[in-house]
């Protein structure tokens, strides 16, 4: 695939939808940052958009007739990450009858997205720095170090310059990682967006069930065009639609929203403008929805001293991990220890949802499970 015409760029085919200021200034940056062939850290709540945008950037590149190889970090078994990413010689380790070409390889000439990358233990952390300063790389159990002409892309959820204040990322892998940086806007902070993306989906889902047309019903789209939290973001949006398109029995879909949440109001009136390219991390604001203080200080405070005696990245990340222990807590109580059902009622997919329960020591069985 040739690199795309930035300045005829249909953004629809690259499935980005938006007309809101805040989105259009995203699609602004985005052919800037495909123009250069650097590593680049994409922001943003769950559900923003941030694969799309890596790829994107991938498409508007000089890497478009390359591979795009996305990766979930999250998912990948500590254990096997090297194997993953670098490959491995044959009798590398039990079971490895042939050799096998990692990840990066696979990405050569072409991007790799590697998504969640908050979620790489120490060990991993210190496993991809080296290949993103120099693009070297050692396939597990090889004797020499290979090179692959990679673009890196990484994307996170979370406040890394936060978790490197608590020791939880390494600074140096951060400085490689945040050449360039663009932040997703939630959807709550794009007015309007959220009508015209719903529209699109359903004309997508009549394309992909091959049905005849079908149109959002009038209370629906007057619903959409109020302020509202959205916690799940874009995707939630998408599900919801789905969810309805599939339970519709005419053409013209509802999709059972109440009136918005006075209090999404004030929150979508608080918008973050996209980092510029080069720009540093800057502290990221709390979800909508998630956004209280937990009712309980952290265990790791020390007693007396409140959030404010510590510095306020680190206080913000204790925060941010007291709030993840309890709503993981009080889903598993509502789920009565039924993991899938936790994780559906999160909006994550299970084995993430999984990673959450064991990364707080959570026991299913305190919760009713088996």
């Amino acid at each position: 695939m040739t690199p795309r015409d930035p300045g005829k760029t249909n953004w629809s085919e690259l499935n980005l939808f938006g007309e809101s200021p805040a989105f259009q200034r995203v699609l602004a940056l985005l052919p800037q940052l495909a123009r250069v062939d650097a590593t680049v850290l994409l922001r943003g709540e769950t559900g923003t958009g941030k694969e799309l945008a890596a790829r994107a950037i991938h498409y508007l590149s000089q890497r478009a007739g390359g591979p795009f190889v996305p990766v979930n970090c999250a998912a990948i078994p500590e254990a096997l990450l090297e194997a993953e990413l670098f490959g491995h010689v044959r009798g590398a380790y039990t079971d490895a009858r042939s050799a096998s070409a990692g990840l990066i390889a696979h990405a050569r000439g072409g991007t790799l997205f590697l998504d969640e990358i908050d979620a790489l233990s120490a060990h991993g952390q210190a496993a991809i720095l080296r290949f993103v300063q120099d693009g070297c790389f050692r396939p597990v159990g090889a004797a020499k170090q290979e090179h692959a002409d990679v673009r890196i892309v990484v994307a996170t959820n979370t406040d890394l310059a936060a978790r490197c204040e608590a020791g939880l990322f390494r600074l140096d892998l951060l400085y490689r990682l945040n050449l360039l940086c663009l932040d997703l806007p939630a959807l709550r902070e794009r007015a309007g967006d959220a009508v015209l993306l719903a529209r699109a989906f359903v004309d997508r889902l009549a394309r992909q069930y091959r049905v005849p047309a079908r149109r959002l019903g009038a209370s629906s789209v007057t619903a959409l065009a109020q302020p509202r939290s959205w916690p799940g973001n874009v995707r939630e949006l998408e599900h919801l639609v789905h969810r309805s398109f599939l339970l519709c029995e005419g053409d013209t879909i509802e999709l059972g929203l109440a009136r918005a949440d006075p209090a999404s109001a004030a929150t979508s009136a608080d918008t973050t403008r996209p980092a510029a390219p080069g720009q540093a991390p800057a502290a990221a604001s709390p979800a909508a929805g998630s956004s209280a203080a937990p009712a309980h200080p952290s265990p790791e405070a020390a007693p007396g001293s409140g959030p404010s005696r510590l510095p306020f990245a680190q206080s913000k990340a204790l925060a941010i991990a007291a709030f993840e222990r309890s709503y993981v807590a009080d889903l598993l109580t509502q789920a009565q220890g039924n993991l899938s059902l936790a994780a559906r009622l999160a909006g994550k997919e299970r084995s993430r949802f999984g990673k959450l329960v064991k990364k707080y020591d959570l026991h299913r069985n305190e919760f009713g499970g088996d």
